[in-house]
């Protein structure tokens, strides 16, 4: 008998694999937070599994997301990125990630971004109980105030249901169903 798991998850190995060690387990490491919140926002308007496949392209040519490095991306990195077909080749998306090293390195310079993303839950996980998948919603008021505190320290791609997916994925709220083996008893 195979485990069960949360109803968005296909047979695809790499989306079970992200799913079982790392899609809801609690993340305190700055810079991969700042790693998941970028990735987050090249996901919108598209699915997470196509974002997943890219994510160790995305580490090689994103200097494996040291914000230092992506803060100074010049005209002519910016054009290679975006000729770079193993990424998403959004203009917006591929500016957003500079401006959000740009922004990560201002808030950093005053706290940690652990400290800084993760106080939006009060600075612990909450362990939802969410029946089905249909339980879940795409944005919280958690989301909603994290959305809008990023979007005045000038981040971007950073709308509501970004700032919702984000906390999922870094295990700021689990969101596990309760009949995944995963989900918090």
């Amino acid at each position: 008998m195979s485990k069960k798991r949360c109803g968005w998850v296909s047979d695809d190995p790499l989306y079970i694999d992200y799913h079982d060690n790392e899609w809801g387990r609690p993340e305190y490491d700055d810079k991969k937070l700042f790693e998941m919140l970028c990735l987050e926002g090249a996901q919108a308007g598209l699915s997470w599994i196509t974002v997943l496949k890219k994510r160790e392209h995305y580490r090689k040519v994103f200097d494996n997301f040291d914000p230092v490095k992506i803060a100074e991306y010049d005209d002519k990195k910016r054009e290679q990125l975006l000729n770079d077909a193993g990424i998403i080749r959004n203009k917006l998306k591929v500016n957003a990630f500079i401006v959000n090293a740009q922004r990560y390195l201002e808030i950093t310079k005053e706290q940690s971004f652990k400290d800084y993303v993760w106080q939006f839950v009060g600075g612990e996980p909450v362990n939802n109980h969410r029946k089905t998948l249909k339980d879940v919603p795409a944005t919280t008021p958690e989301s909603d105030a994290m959305a809008k505190q990023l979007k005045k320290d000038g981040f971007k791609f950073v709308g509501s249901t970004i700032c919702y997916a984000f906390m999922q994925a870094t295990g700021m709220v689990n969101d596990h169903v309760e009949e995944c083996f995963v989900a918090i008893r």
